[in-house]
């Protein structure tokens, strides 16, 4: 899996791209009601923020996730920074991405599923405008087993769909786990199942000398029976 994501970076960094000579930067934060993934709730008011490099096609940047307050009912584990690195071509995109959550295992301990809360994961998706088609696969790092005791390889497919009404930019989504995952152990299924049915809106408030990007999201999970809603807004230095 490692040496075919490899040969992929090197096929791809040797196409002809049409992006930017210079490198762009993009700093900023989000800050939300609950922190929502994937059909599953990990936390309560959290404040999240990015930052990425993006040059010619290549991406790479952070992102995390910290609880303000944070809540019992949650798991210890309310804080995540993620590492991704990242390469598009018109409206192909593939990827990887390092998922860390603290819970006391020190940052630099990788080691297997059972020793490590890094989890690496691997997707590659294609935008086809009226469409985002993403497939993932965790293949390193924490993850759940088969029945015969094997690493799991966690996998998910989303489907996104944008349309705009009434001046609000609005995704429909649809997440699938395709087959057994402990990784999304808030479900309840042990096969293939829908695990995210949701709609988000995306709305930017204008004010004399800047703008407010606002956004809400509803979302079903069809497996645990549990329904969200989310309301966040970001704020953005470059």
């Amino acid at each position: 899996m490692k040496r075919l994501i490899l040969a992929a970076f090197a096929v791809l960094s040797m196409c002809p791209v049409m992006a930017q000579d210079k490198v762009e930067a993009h700093l900023g934060a989000d800050f939300v009601s609950s922190y929502l993934w994937r059909g599953q709730e990990y936390a309560g008011v959290s404040v999240q923020p990015m930052t990425s490099l993006e040059w010619k096609g290549f991406n790479v940047g952070a992102w995390g996730s910290f609880a303000i307050a944070p809540q019992k009912k949650f798991s210890e584990t309310q804080e995540e920074l993620d590492l991704n690195l990242g390469y598009s071509i018109g409206g192909f995109n593939i990827g990887v991405v390092d998922y860390f959550t603290f819970g006391g295992t020190p940052f630099f301990r990788y080691g297997n599923r059972y020793q490590s809360n890094h989890t690496f994961e691997a997707n590659v998706g294609y935008d086809f405008g009226f469409l985002n088609v993403n497939w993932s696969t965790n293949f390193a790092g924490c993850d759940g087993d088969t029945m015969d005791g094997k690493r799991a390889y966690s996998s998910y497919l989303q489907l996104d769909a944008p349309f705009t009404l009434g001046k609000i930019d609005w995704t429909a989504s649809l997440g699938i786990v395709p087959y057994r995952a402990e990784y999304y152990y808030q479900d309840i299924s042990s096969g293939f199942h829908i695990n995210q049915v949701a709609l988000r809106g995306d709305y930017s408030i204008k004010f004399p000398h800047f703008e407010l990007p606002v956004f809400a999201q509803l979302m079903a999970n069809p497996s645990s029976q549990h329904f969200f809603y989310c309301f966040g807004f970001t704020l953005k230095a470059l």
